[in-house]
């Protein structure tokens, strides 16, 4: 006789356990419960122990040793980077001999007609007017020369990053051990890496290309490998089923299917380039980033800002150019298209042939606009009246000065009096929380690595500074942002003025805000800040405004109001974006406050500086090194697992 058994009744969690986020908490509790005790017995000064700490200056010293010993005699010298260097410096020669032959007039129509080809006549318009203020400002041949090594840079980057994300679309494992070195390369500050180079090459223009094509090959190497991964599975399917072989199958479909990616690692790695067209002068890149840097040198705004305005238009010009090529691809060519680009190219012969026989190659003196000494005026005015004595509101100097009181240094103060064990303990809780143990783990690693690595209490300062920017910067730029979407007429009136702040030179920003607020840690915040604004912004309008309309239809069918439609609807749907806007805004603050080292930022940033200086190739790289540790770990405390999935982190 069968005998009946009934299964004992599953017991279920408590309401509240029942969500992840409080069982972690929970857990976490605990193990600091039991973990806080044991540490404070162990390590109760709190200072980094000496004994977890790997001395690199002997070994980075011997190696910068032997480089300056073997440079002029060692046959890897001799060989292969002589070579490289040599190549180099022709093409870029040949670009820029090129230019000049063509004269202004036949590169103002170059530009102008590609424009026109690819984005209609208002582009035309714009391009044509953007060489033509390069000249009127006085900086054709900076122009030029910049040009010249932008040229040669982006297409050295292109090929290495399209290589590279070819073989990281192609193949998993190449994918894995490619993605932490393309981390490594966008993070780690620029003048860290200038320094090795500086070594191998010399100051010059081999230097200044080479450190380009590191700074902005990882792009167009992370979305070509994102182009021909996310290429359609069953038009890949329908071309195998022909019969073709894998070649053939990457020729005919998969990079076809690409096209917008790679066009858009174009896009991001031209404005990549140009951003370092000022950090590269500090190796003897000339042009116009040599310009903004010796006016940095001389506090001469007015002097930086005739030469940044060139590099912004470049820029601008550059990004609506590949931008309106992007949106053409796919599209119906347009009949005889051809034969307008045949048209085109014969105007430019023409307008080019013109201007040699009419001795018309260089940009005429008479023609030069001086705007130095009336921006100068301007400044000197500002200095005088808001720098220090305004009733009420007090100066700015008095600015900068309450705000490091008040925010820099107890933020500081508090970091640094923080027991290393406790910092590790919120890193790992922070991290937990918003992802996996993974997520927990690596972001552990990567602050412990500061302290081997024996800069921790200079990190901290650091991440005071990087803290306290992107409070501001997300305080102002949400706000803004939030407005922006809200309003059609302040999202167009924005447009221009974001466009100018994101693609002007990082040292640009360093020189109006040391006149007005002096030296120290607070210029360099505020000029971080005004970097990474115009990002945060952005993404912010554009997260919002990308919520689905059907969403705020229904709301305000139940009778949400404005305020709660934003705060209940929009603002949650648009949860990535806002994700995406604090990722953002840590990484450009990180990079900036770096630059700050210059004008008294101290810490990190003028450990790297210092570093580049000096040919002290250990402190600058450790540094670099500690920034690069900082990046990873904020990237993790701040994006939650399921985002950097999406992204592919």
């Amino acid at each position: 006789m069968a005998t009946l058994t009934a299964n004992p009744p599953r017991l279920g969690l408590p309401g509240l356990l029942k969500n992840a986020t409080v069982r972690k908490l929970l857990l976490l509790a605990v193990a600091a419960a039991v973990l806080v005790p044991l540490a404070d017995a162990r390590w109760a000064s709190g200072s980094w122990p000496a004994a977890l700490t790997v001395d690199l200056s002997g070994p980075l010293a011997r190696t910068s040793d032997w480089i300056i010993d073997n440079r002029d005699s060692h046959p890897l010298f001799l060989y292969f980077f002589g070579h490289v260097s040599n190549v180099v410096v022709i093409a870029v020669r040949a670009v820029y001999l090129t230019l000049l032959a063509v004269g202004w007039a036949g590169v103002t129509a170059l530009g102008a007609l590609v424009a026109w080809r690819v984005a209609g006549v208002k582009l035309a318009l714009g391009t044509a007017v953007a060489f033509l203020a390069c000249g009127l400002l006085g900086m054709w041949v900076p122009t030029m020369q910049t040009l010249a090594l932008m040229v040669v840079a982006v297409l050295a980057s292109i090929v290495v990053g399209a290589l590279l994300g070819l073989a990281a679309g192609l193949s998993d494992r190449m994918d894995r051990a490619l993605r932490p070195v393309l981390d490594t390369m966008q993070v780690l500050p620029a003048f860290a890496y200038l320094l090795p180079v500086v070594l191998v090459f010399g100051i010059g223009v081999p230097a200044a290309v080479l450190a380009t094509v590191v700074y902005a090959a990882p792009p167009m190497a992370r979305l070509t490998s994102l182009g021909l991964r996310g290429a359609d599975k069953e038009v890949l399917e329908a071309v195998e089923s022909l019969g073709s072989t894998a070649r053939q199958r990457l020729l005919t479909a998969r990079i076809p299917l690409a096209r917008r990616e790679l066009l858009l690692g174009v896009n991001q790695t031209i404005m990549m380039a140009l951003s370092m067209a000022v950090i590269a002068a500090v190796i003897g890149a000339g042009g116009l980033g040599d310009r903004v840097y010796q006016a940095l040198a001389s506090v001469d705004v007015g002097a930086a800002l005739a030469a940044g305005i060139p590099i912004v238009l470049l820029a601008v010009v550059l990004d609506r150019v590949t931008g309106a090529a992007g949106e053409k691809l796919g599209a119906e060519p347009e009949p005889h298209s051809g034969r307008g680009w045949l048209y085109a190219l014969a105007g430019v012969v023409a307008v080019a042939v013109a201007g040699r026989l009419a001795g018309r190659l260089d940009w005429p003196d008479a023609w030069v606009v001086g705007i130095a000494e009336p921006v100068n005026r301007a400044v000197d005015w500002m200095t005088a009246h808001l720098y220090s004595g305004v009733p009420v509101i007090g100066g700015t100097a008095d600015w900068a000065g309450h705000f490091t009181t008040w925010v820099l240094d107890p933020v500081r103060d508090g970091l640094q009096a923080l027991p290393w064990w406790a910092v590790l303990l919120v890193v790992a809780a922070l991290a937990w929380v918003i992802g996996t143990w993974r997520t927990a783990l690596t972001a552990v690693l990567a602050m412990a690595a500061i302290g081997v690595l024996g800069v921790w209490k200079p990190s901290l300062d650091t991440l005071s500074q990087v803290l306290a920017a992107v409070a501001v910067t997300l305080v102002v730029g949400f706000a803004v942002g939030i407005a922006a979407a809200r309003s059609d007429r302040l999202e167009r009136a924005l447009r221009p003025v974001l466009d100018v702040f994101q693609t002007m030179p990082q040292f640009v920003y360093l020189i109006p805000v040391v006149a007005l607020f002096g030296v120290g840690r607070a210029p360099a915040v505020a000029a971080a800040i005004v970097y990474a604004l115009p990002a945060v912004v952005r993404i912010t309008t554009q997260g919002l405004r990308q919520v689905d309309p059907a969403a705020l239809e229904a709301s305000g069918s139940l009778g949400a109001t404005s305020w709660q439609q934003l705060r209940q609807v929009q603002l949650p749907l648009a949860r990535p974006a806002l994700l995406l806007a604090v990722n953002q805004g840590l990484v450009l603050v990180l990079a900036v406050v770096v630059i700050g080292g210059l004008v008294g930022g101290g810490a990190l940033g003028y450990d790297v500086v210092f570093g580049l200086a000096q040919g002290d190739l250990a402190t600058g790289l450790v540094a670099g090194a500690a920034i690069v540790c900082l990046g990873l770990m904020l990237d993790r405390v701040t994006q939650p697992t399921e985002r950097r999935a999406r992204k592919g982190a």
